[in-house]
This record gives C-alpha cells, sequence and structure tokens, in this order.
C-alpha cells in the first residue's frame, strides 16, 4: 500500500484531531500561572560559605544578601520613633474610634510630655500600664520625645517582679486597673510613686498609709503642659528609648531594652512584607492582634502613623484585665469593624485565622451542589501558585460566604499577616482558599520590634514535610535585616546533606539588646537566643520546631 493510503481522513478524524487540539491550546493558555516565578522561591535565604561545629551556616534573606547593608529606616528623614508622624500628612485618619490628624496627635504629645517633664526629671523610668488605645501612643511617643525611658510588660504577672526590681518613678495606668496598682505598692512598702490615671478614678482608693503615692488624672498632666518644655536633650536613634519585659515560654521574666533604631528597623522590615502593588498608604485600615506592650504590636501601630493608615487593635490584645479575656474567633476579629474604616489588612494570630477559615467554609458549604467543584478549582490553582478572589468560583461559591461572615471587610480585604504561634501545615490551603487574599505567615518574638521571618506574599508552595510527624507551617527566610543560625546541631547529619535542626539565635537592627538578672544592657548586636527549636530547609525557608 502506499503511504498516501494511511493519510486518508474523513470528517470525523478531522473533528476529533480539532478537539484534541484545541483542548491543548486551551489547557495551556488558561492554566493558572504562578504569581511569583518559582526560581525566586526555590532560594529564600543567602547562606554563609562555612560554619562552626555544632552551628549551621548563617543565614540572611536572599534580596539582602551576604554583604548586604541592613535597611534600618523606612524613610531618610526617619531617624526617632516621634519622626514616623509626617508632617506632610493633613488628612484626618482614624485611631481606634478617635479622628485625629497628625497635627493635632503632635499637639497632644507635646502637651502630655511637657507635662510629665514637670513631674519627673529625664533620668527617671516610666511604667506604662495601659491596654491599647490613643492614650498609649501618645503616652509612649512624649516620653520618647522627652527622653524618659519607658517600661511595658506583655503580662500582669510580671507587674510585681518588676516593681521590686526596677522600680519606676512614675506609673500610667486606667483606673480601672488602679486599684490593683495601689495594692501592689502598699505590699511593696514602696510608696514614692507618682501615678497618671487614665480615666475616672475614686480619690478615695488611696489608703491612709500611703501619703507619699501621688494621683494625677490624665488631663490635668496634659494641662500643665499647654506650655511647652523643651527636652533638655534630643533623643538620637541610638538612645534607648524604652525597655520591655516578657514573659517566656517557662514563665521566667526576660526583659530587652530598644533603641529608637530597633523600631525604625522594625517599622522598615513590616513595610517590607507588602509587594509594591498593595504596599501600605493612606487608604489602608490596620487592625491588629498583637498588644502594644510588646516591641512587634507598637512597631505594627508605628507602621500605621507613618503610612497615614487608620489603626486599632482588637479586644483580645487587653493584657491587663478586669473581667475574662476575649477569645481569639471571629468574634474578636470582627469587633473592630464598628469602630473604624473597614479594615483592608489584618495582623492576626493562628486561631484567629482558623477560626475566620471554619466560618467562611462552613458558610460555602451550604451551596451542596457547587461548593465541591468550586473547592477543587480552586485548589489546583493554588497548587500552580495561582490565588484570586475574582474567578467564577468567587462570585458563585465564595464570596458571598465571605460577605456573611466579615461583612463588608470580605471586599475591603487586601492582605492577612500571621504570627503569634504555629500555624498547622493543613490549615494552609483552606485558609487561603477561604479568604482568597495572600497570607504571610510570619515569626516574632519578644526580643524583636519587627519580624524576624516572613514568607513571601505570594508563596503558595505545598512544601511536603520530612518528618514523619506533623509540623508546622514554615515561615519563610530571614527578614530582610535580620541574620539568624542554628546551633546545637548534629554535624554529621548535616555533612550528609540533610536539613540543620538546633536553636534559633538572631541578631540584627530590629533586635533589642537583652537584659541581664541585674537589669544590665548586654551586649549591642549580639546573638540573642530565642529558646526555639527550628528547621532549615533546603529552599533557605525555615520552620519553627517548638520551644528547646
Amino acid at each position: 500500500m502506499a503511504v498516501s493510503d494511511y493519510l486518508v481522513t474523513d470528517d470525523l478524524t478531522v473533528l476529533l484531531g480539532f478537539i484534541g487540539v484545541t483542548v491543548f491550546l486551551l489547557q495551556n493558555l488558561y492554566k493558572p500561572q504562578p504569581l511569583v516565578h518559582p526560581i525566586l522561591l526555590g532560594r529564600q535565604s543567602d547562606a554563609g560559605r562555612v560554619r562552626h561545629p555544632g552551628e549551621s551556616t548563617v543565614y540572611r534573606n536572599y534580596g539582602t544578601g551576604l554583604l548586604g547593608r541592613f535597611p534600618v529606616r523606612p524613610d531618610k528623614d526617619v531617624n526617632v520613633v516621634n519622626d514616623f508622624l509626617k508632617p506632610e500628612f493633613d488628612a484626618p485618619r482614624t485611631l481606634w474610634s478617635t479622628k485625629i490628624t497628625n497635627a493635632q496627635l503632635k499637639t497632644s504629645i507635646s502637651a502630655f510630655g511637657s507635662g510629665i517633664a514637670r513631674l519627673v526629671s529625664e533620668e527617671s523610668t516610666v511604667l506604662i500600664l495601659l491596654n491599647d488605645c490613643i492614650e498609649f501612643l501618645i503616652s509612649d511617643l512624649a516620653l520618647s520625645e522627652q527622653s524618659i525611658a519607658s517600661i511595658t510588660l506583655n503580662s500582669p504577672k510580671l507587674l510585681t517582679g518588676v516593681l521590686e526590681m526596677h522600680r519606676p518613678d512614675a506609673i500610667i495606668t486606667d483606673a480601672t486597673f488602679l486599684p490593683h496598682v495601689l495594692e501592689l505598692i502598699y505590699d511593696a512598702r514602696e510608696h514614692h510613686h507618682k501615678i497618671i490615671v487614665v480615666g475616672e478614678s475614686d480619690s478615695n482608693l488611696k489608703p491612709k498609709g500611703m501619703k507619699e503615692v501621688e494621683i494625677y488624672s490624665w488631663n490635668e498632666v496634659e494641662s500643665t503642659g499647654k506650655v511647652p518644655q523643651a527636652p533638655k536633650n534630643t533623643p538620637q536613634s541610638d538612645s534607648p528609648y524604652t525597655v520591655s519585659f516578657f514573659e517566656s515560654p517557662s514563665g521566667e521574666r526576660r526583659g530587652v531594652q530598644l533603641t529608637h533604631e530597633n523600631f525604625t528597623s522594625g517599622v522598615t522590615a513590616i513595610k517590607s512584607l507588602f509587594p509594591v502593588a498593595s504596599s501600605l498608604s493612606t487608604l489602608d485600615t490596620i487592625v491588629s492582634a498583637h498588644s502594644l506592650s510588646t516591641p512587634y504590636g507598637r512597631a505594627i501601630a508605628y507602621t500605621a502613623l507613618f503610612e497615614g493608615a487608620s489603626f486599632a487593635t482588637l479586644p483580645s490584645t487587653t493584657v491587663f484585665h478586669v473581667k475574662d479575656a476575649p477569645t481569639l474567633d471571629v468574634t474578636d476579629v470582627l469587633s473592630a469593624i464598628n469602630r473604624i474604616p473597614s479594615p483592608t489588612v489584618l495582623f492576626l494570630k493562628p486561631e484567629h485565622v482558623q477560626s475566620l477559615t471554619s466560618a467562611v467554609i462552613s458558610r460555602a458549604k451550604k451551596s451542596f451542589f457547587l461548593y465541591p467543584l468550586a473547592w477543587r478549582h480552586k485548589f489546583a490553582g493554588l497548587r500552580e501558585g495561582f490565588l484570586s478572589k475574582d474567578s467564577l468560583w468567587d462570585r458563585t461559591v465564595f464570596d458571598g460566604a465571605r460577605e456573611a461572615v466579615l461583612g463588608k471587610m470580605a471586599d475591603t480585604l487586601k492582605a492577612v499577616v500571621i504570627s503569634g504561634g504555629p500555624l498547622p501545615f493543613d490549615s494552609l490551603a483552606p485558609a487561603r482558599i477561604a479568604l482568597s487574599v495572600p497570607l504571610i505567615n510570619i515569626h516574632t518574638h519578644g526580643s524583636a520590634a519587627g519580624p524576624l521571618f516572613a514568607t513571601h506574599a505570594s508563596d503558595m508552595q505545598m512544601l511536603p514535610s520530612s518528618s514523619a510527624t506533623p509540623e508546622p507551617a514554615h515561615v519563610g527566610a530571614p527578614s530582610i535585616n535580620v541574620e539568624a543560625k542554628l546551633v546545637g546541631v548534629d554535624d554529621d547529619v548535616v555533612e550528609k546533606g540533610a536539613d540543620p535542626i538546633g536553636e534559633i539565635l538572631v541578631r540584627g537592627p530590629p533586635v533589642g539588646s537583652m537584659l541581664s538578672a541585674e537589669g544590665e544592657s548586654g551586649e549591642k548586636n549580639a546573638w540573642v537566643q530565642t529558646g526555639e527549636k527550628g528547621r532549615v530547609m533546603t529552599n533557605g525557608a525555615f520552620k519553627v520546631l517548638g520551644f528547646m
């Protein structure tokens, strides 16, 4: 037979061939493209060329490089925390439930700073015992302006020890917490305190035996400072600014001294979490689940101040409780909506994200027939590194579920930053499908004003675990101005090419100087032991496996 006999076609052959080519082209042309090139996620850290016995090599963010300089300022004109308030921003924004301009905020800071400078000397320390509110921010920035060191606590359990070991010259507290403070001062037999009270307090609360304790109202101090009092010394970027005490997982009290540069570096690192296309601006509203009594929580608030964005914190950030602490769930997140413009960026804890995910998925499952198909297509996109909230499946299934749970925030939300504990690996895919916005998983520590590790905003990888036991989701590479290493690693295992596992040590501009048991500040830029166990993956991303 001739070759032409094998090439004889009929209409059916042509039709099947056309259908096959069309399906092939559609599959390739309409296949979701990853939001970030896989090569960029294949090497997230720049690793040192040498390592010491029992240690891993030193890791830096790949974008910074081993020889690059760490960024320490979000802007060339920002040297101290008071510079976060840009004079060119004259539009009002909402801080908690207060609508205020930068000029008005600066006036309040100057007045309160001048007033408190008349009560205590520049060498004094002031303990801020306030839950998150605008008065906390004003107090903090006012003390900074007058070069008076502040002290904060992330737990009321630390209060007794701090009053005994690091006796402050003045205390700023809320009226509801004043009776507890007076009781502790009376028991400590240290009655030489000045107490500034926010809110209405009972003038008969002070025991008769505490004549040396002077109680002032917030408004009284602010009124006495209406005539400005210039600070004797102008704060510098390396000036000690605040001391933060936090509770370790073992219950031990640890303290860290932070300078202005630590906080300007922290804000710089937080800004770098967001891609240029979705960077923060005056149009944003930031809501945080991290207390201002922590360095990281304060850095988030300062980021909002710097960007001119509105800002609020959740009820669960309350440190000094009168009633039971709120639970970390959907209700906690939604509590912020009524007080401020609709949030665009959420800094949440893993429990919040899991609760939001569960609520949205439960609502979406009410679309009995479409939900399985929608889930399958969204999940297939994730596997290809693609995520969108404008797909057909969002419009038909998930948009309604998100709106039912989040209300108007479902339309305005553009990013969620997760920290404050391990996020289970199997929670990532459902959370991304449910919320359909970038989820940035980061790791923080009480010694640092910024993130220590952070994932790329468009990192959708589902990396398999090399361990037989369940592990949390990875937290990405070191932040842009942090370097990290592991100690206590098994040299033989590492030499064979396995992932190093050991205790995480960090240092860099956002990391403060740890205090000794006697309260002395440690060496600047020294390695800080986090007390946490970590593993470095092949691509340079870290996993925090728990506590040592």
